[in-house]
């Protein structure tokens, strides 16, 4: 999301001063970049994750992730990896290590379920990635949040009609035209979202101007699977799908 990710300029500098700069176009494209610098330097040092709020270092054969709250929103949750992947259309992600960035966002859901006091489904957390234009930060985020109530009605609504082929969503969610697909339950563990959007049925094979979601289906659906669903354009931002106000979880209850 753009603008998200303004943390505290004392965080940033001492950031920076650990850590050689990306060369880049635009410094202000990086700030999650820096953070996340931070986060490393503290993991390290100190075994805490401090300003994350969970770092996997990985090893050898699996990548690390991070865990990152965006600053003042109090579900809004990001997953990255611990290494430069710029966004999406990276090709890196279409190997191994896609899979292992799904599954970190998968398990990272816990974060917004426990913001909220364990008051929402975890099924009811979304994971989105926005495009190149559609984004503020140079370093693939996979944003988690709860999902708008009106994008799941939409998706039971048509459930029936949706495949494991990506198919053109019957109606536009949120204002946008998307395509969408299923995942089955038992493909959940082994997929991979960045390498799905290569099988998109559009002309060309470049992602940059590329967005998507994965939405859980419903608690009491059999499959347990997921839908995930696809667009593009310029500022194509699938993190639209999501609801940074969490309106649809219960309101605490008042001791």
């Amino acid at each position: 999301m753009k603008g998200a990710f303004r943390l505290p300029v004392l965080l940033l500098c001492v950031a920076a001063a650990v850590t050689p700069a990306r060369a880049t176009l635009n410094p202000s494209r990086d700030v999650l970049w820096i953070a996340l610098q931070g986060c490393l330097l503290t993991k390290k040092t100190t075994g805490r994750a401090f300003p994350c709020l969970s770092v996997d270092l990985g090893d050898e054969d699996r990548p690390g992730t991070a865990v990152l709250r965006a600053p003042g929103q109090p579900t809004h949750t990001v997953v990255m990896p611990t290494v430069a992947v710029v966004g999406l259309e990276a090709p890196q992600l279409q190997q191994a290590a896609g899979n292992t960035y799904w599954k970190a966002a998968l398990a990272a859901r816990t974060y917004v379920v426990s913001a909220l006091g364990g008051r929402l489904p975890v099924e009811q957390v979304g994971l989105a990635v926005n495009s190149v234009g559609g984004r503020s930060q140079d370093q693939l985020h996979i944003h988690l949040d709860c999902i708008r109530p009106t994008v799941r009605a939409a998706l039971q609504r048509h459930s029936l009609r949706l495949r494991e082929i990506w198919t053109a969503f019957p109606t536009p969610l949120v204002g946008g035209r998307f395509m969408v697909r299923r995942i089955d339950a038992a493909a959940v563990d082994g997929f991979n979202p960045f390498a799905a959007l290569r099988q998109l049925p559009w002309r060309t094979s470049d992602l940059r101007s590329t967005s998507f979601a994965i939405i859980a289906r419903e608690p009491n659906d059999p499959d347990k699977g997921f839908y995930m669903l696809a667009y593009r354009s310029p500022e194509a931002h699938a993190e639209m799908l999501l609801d940074h106000s969490c309106s649809v979880a219960p309101k605490a209850v008042s001791q």
